[in-house]
């Protein structure tokens, strides 16, 4: 019996994309587990919030250092785990190989985006941990790029494996018209929600943000600029704003992936995009792509998609179809399979140790 420990610290942590990824991988596995002899624990300080299916071990924590220094290494031995898996940190001299996810180097690439506390931690732990894990696992080939271009992590040990969509996502009824356009994501700066509200007041539409407010400032800003603020929403009510927005403007300035770009498709819902980092890969030619630091072309896009009924149609087929390729199943087999690999070779993987 070969035992995954998953730390999944960030369930019920509001933390969007990354809590979106770490609920979908334990929903799948629990699944793709049953009747083998591959266990599946996940660490967490809500193990009210682990699927059936999927050992819950607690592991509180005062300081998110201590618990990656000390206190989940810890735990890894306790429970006799044979392989780990985190997100962009490794704990310290982890008793086992581990497989890490790293969903984008955004404080690389565009640093001034985020605070220079966050990124002065993402920047001493996250080039270890790409080093040190036995895989690194991310979610789409531009940060596969990053991680080989920035870090020299080799090619062969970098994986892709697509985000999926939830099945609350689905088409509602089309309409002409809508009242409101839709930006999802963290209220921060890279996600350049200013931009959208400029474009969304050009055409005479409110803006609706669905995400937690990271940068308190921004959210002051936008509410004064008179965009509504919704917080961060489960996924049903948050499927419910998707099927009644005008369009997702899903401008941010840098995305590892971009999974509201899915969800509002699978939605039937038009998106109008960025053209730079990873979301021409997600969008593919079913959105409406659009330089995120111009907002008279966001204004554009957003009008093109209120007026052209043709388009309208059309990017509703295709981001429909488009959704459709992506699926959590298929992705998280991928995951198990990389598992089974690194835990059949374990013995002959270096286990390095990260300082913190």
């Amino acid at each position: 019996m070969t035992l995954v420990a998953i730390d999944a610290d960030v369930l019920g942590r509001q933390r969007t994309g990354d809590e979106t990824y770490v609920r979908n991988l334990l929903v799948e596995l629990a699944a793709l587990v049953a009747g083998t002899d591959l266990r599946i624990a996940a660490i967490t300080r809500r193990p009210d919030l682990v699927p059936p299916g999927v050992e819950a071990v607690e592991l509180g924590t005062r300081a998110q250092e201590i618990r990656m220094a000390w206190t989940l290494a810890q735990a890894l031995r306790r429970l006799g785990a044979d392989l780990c898996h985190t997100q962009y940190a490794l704990p310290l001299r982890p008793p086992c190989p581990c497989v890490v996810t790293i969903h984008d180097l955004s404080f690389e690439r565009r640093p001034e985006l985020m605070g220079w506390k966050d990124r002065t931690v993402f920047r001493r732990v996250v080039p270890r941990a790409a080093r040190g894990a036995a895989r690194v696992l991310t979610v789409s080939e531009r940060t596969k790029h990053d991680l080989v271009e920035l870090y020299a992590v080799p090619p062969e040990r970098v994986v892709v494996t697509l985000n999926g969509v939830d099945p609350a996502f689905s088409p509602g009824r089309d309409e002409a018209r809508r009242n409101y356009v839709l930006a999802v994501g963290a209220v921060e700066r890279r996600k350049n929600q200013l931009a959208a509200l400029a474009a969304a007041n050009e055409v005479g539409l409110p803006l609706v943000v669905v995400g937690p407010e990271k940068d308190a400032a921004l959210a002051a800003e936008l509410r004064r600029g008179g965009a509504r603020l919704e917080g961060y929403l489960e996924p049903s009510r948050l499927a419910d704003l998707y099927r009644g927005a005008a369009c997702l403007v899903q401008t941010s300035s840098f995305e590892g992936f971009g999974l509201p770009v899915l969800e509002a498709m699978a939605s039937g819902t038009p998106v109008v995009t960025s053209n730079v980092s990873s979301l021409p890969e997600v969008a593919g030619n079913a959105a409406v792509l659009v330089d995120p630091y111009d907002p008279d072309a966001i204004a554009d896009g957003i009008e093109r998609v209120l007026t052209d009924d043709k388009l309208r149609r059309d990017l509703r087929g295709k981001g429909i179809a488009r959704a459709r390729q992506f699926s959590w199943e298929a992705s998280v087999r991928r995951v198990r399979e990389i598992y089974e690999q690194v835990a059949r070779g374990k013995a002959h993987v270096s286990t390095v140790s990260v300082e913190p």
